[in-house]
């Protein structure tokens, strides 16, 4: 459809003469379409700072661990407490050979916590001691240095890797802390790394307050003999890891003389599920967010046809005069579909630009250390998107009010003057 500029000025004279008809119909456009853009923006957002607490974390993981038995087996009544070893990962990769990566973790105690000194400061981090293939589950996002390697767990080297937080109140000078040494209780240990990673999944405590030391040190510091407090394991591409639940169990379990079904004295918490929870709240999150923005686009475009209709109603005269002396149907349909679009597409336009103005704000007022944390905001192609349904919605819009026009004959305008 072509616009000359006759049609243009006849458009913005209008629109000029209905000044506050059109405000009140623009804005109803404006604000549906700003909606949408905040709507979809804040949902982004929303997501990516829920998938923060679990970055770094692969998604088809299970976290192995014993607990106080609930069933009795074998002789043994119920009740009784019971710990893995070291040993189980070879039965684990033996019986469930879907599974990829094994990996050991010990902490220094469920209930309490050493302190860690450095200098004149000191903390109280969460120690835990685990293997290299710790990092293929859970992965660092080392800020200094490296994470704990092979010839760490062979030579029981007296090294460790510390969380952000542990990083900050101990060398509050900032700087690289690798190849200073820290005290816990009685022991120093080198720093090797820092570990900036800032997950909320808390396994005995949340990554930035812990201070990781190689396993086999651990068992040493500690006298933990050959005890493993909690297996970490991922399954193999294509696996599903909820289908291995009960014979990763059985494998753990039958070496101890715990009962394979007892759920509650072997723990096998299935990250997967918790993932496509996740998934499956924001496609629904994302589906309520379109229907509201839609139906408010729909409800602006339905005033922009209102407005549109008592605007051809009290120019009855003009277009049955302009009928009168040559004018075509199709450039009345022309006239009053342009006017349409115009007035929603200015309306949505500027309902674009406002809302990511907003979510620009959002974005900047959530950063931290000079990282954003989320981005909250819209795609370009769901901008274009957004543009295109609006001019859509105003060319549906102005098809009634045109069909009104183009019905005016010359004689009906007379007698309506």
């Amino acid at each position: 459809m072509r616009i000359d500029i006759d049609t243009y000025r006849e458009i913005l004279d209008t629109l000029t003469r209905n000044k506050s008809r059109s405000f009140l119909t623009g804005f109803g456009v404006f604000w549906g379409v700003f909606m949408l853009v905040v709507l979809i923006g804040g949902g982004q957002g929303l997501k990516e700072l829920l998938e923060k607490n679990f970055e770094g974390f692969a998604q088809n993981t299970v976290f192995i661990w014993g607990q106080q038995t609930s069933k009795a087996y074998k002789g043994f009544r119920k009740g009784r407490w019971w710990s893995m070893d070291y040993r189980d990962i070879n039965r684990l990769h033996q019986r469930v050979p879907e599974l990829d990566v094994v990996a050991p973790v010990l902490f220094s105690s469920w209930n309490s916590n050493p302190t860690a000194y450095y200098g004149d400061q000191k903390t109280t981090p969460r120690v835990q001691g685990t293997s290299p293939d710790y990092a293929k589950v859970v992965a660092p996002k080392l800020y200094y240095g490296r994470y704990i390697n092979d010839m760490d767990i062979n030579e029981c080297r007296k090294v460790c890797v510390i969380g952000k937080k542990i990083y900050k109140e101990l060398f509050k000078e900032g700087g690289d802390p690798c190849g200073k040494s820290i005290r816990i209780d009685s022991t120093y240990y080198e720093v090797i790394g820092v570990d900036y990673a800032s997950t909320e999944m808390n396994i005995n405590g949340r990554a930035e307050e812990k201070v990781t030391l190689p396993l086999t040190l651990m068992q040493q510091t500690y006298n933990r003999g050959n005890q493993v407090d909690m297996l970490v394991a991922t399954g193999r591409s294509g696996v599903v890891m909820s289908t291995l639940t009960d014979r990763i169990r059985e494998a753990v379990t039958m070496a101890h003389y715990v009962d394979p079904t007892d759920e509650l004295g072997a723990t096998v918490f299935n990250t997967e599920v918790l993932f496509q929870m996740l998934d499956n709240l924001f496609k629904g999150v994302n589906f309520l967010i379109w229907l509201v923005g839609l139906g408010t686009l729909l409800a602006g475009s339905i005033g922009v046809s209102n407005i549109m209709m008592v605007t051809v109603r009290e120019r009855t005269t003009e277009i049955g005069i302009r009928r009168a002396i040559g004018a075509t149907p199709r450039m009345i349909l022309s006239q009053i579909i342009s006017e349409s679009i115009v007035l929603t597409l200015v309306a949505g336009m500027s309902g674009i630009l406002f809302g990511v103005l907003i979510l620009q704000m959002l974005e900047l007022g959530n950063t931290e250390d000079g990282i954003v944390n989320a981005h909250f905001q819209i795609g370009f192609w769901t901008a274009i998107f957004s543009a295109l349904v609006v001019s859509a919605m105003g060319m549906l819009a102005g098809l009634a009010p045109a069909a009104r026009a183009m019905s005016i004959k010359p004689i009906d305008a007379m007698r309506d003057e």
